[in-house]
């Protein structure tokens, strides 16, 4: 496991992950996002994009097959999901799971 860097409330293991987007389709913050990185195995790799807005629902870290990425323990400040966050998250989804700016 990855240590968890401070303040951070989700954080991704990038030598575990297969790009697969599982964990970004399951965020429903639309926290997480899929970047281009051309030296990952498929061209692609998660990227923690707005980590302020997590919710601490675990969903990511639930459904990822690699066990790549992570969310903090219970006693961390988690944000409430608002309706900015939720449309992102589904703008995101419609979005191929890409990261929107």
């Amino acid at each position: 496991m990855v240590e968890q860097p401070e303040g951070r409330a989700v954080w991704v293991d990038e030598s575990r992950c297969k790009a697969c987007d599982i964990c970004v389709s399951y965020c429903p913050a639309g926290v997480l996002g899929m970047k281009e990185d051309i030296h990952a195995i498929q061209g692609m790799m998660i990227e923690v994009v707005h980590p302020q807005s997590c919710i601490g629902c675990r969903d990511c870290e639930l459904h990822c097959p690699d066990f790549a990425i992570y969310v903090a323990d219970k006693g961390f400040k988690f944000a409430k999901l608002t309706p900015e966050a939720k449309a992102r998250g589904e703008a995101v989804r419609a979005n191929h799971f890409r990261k929107i700016d």
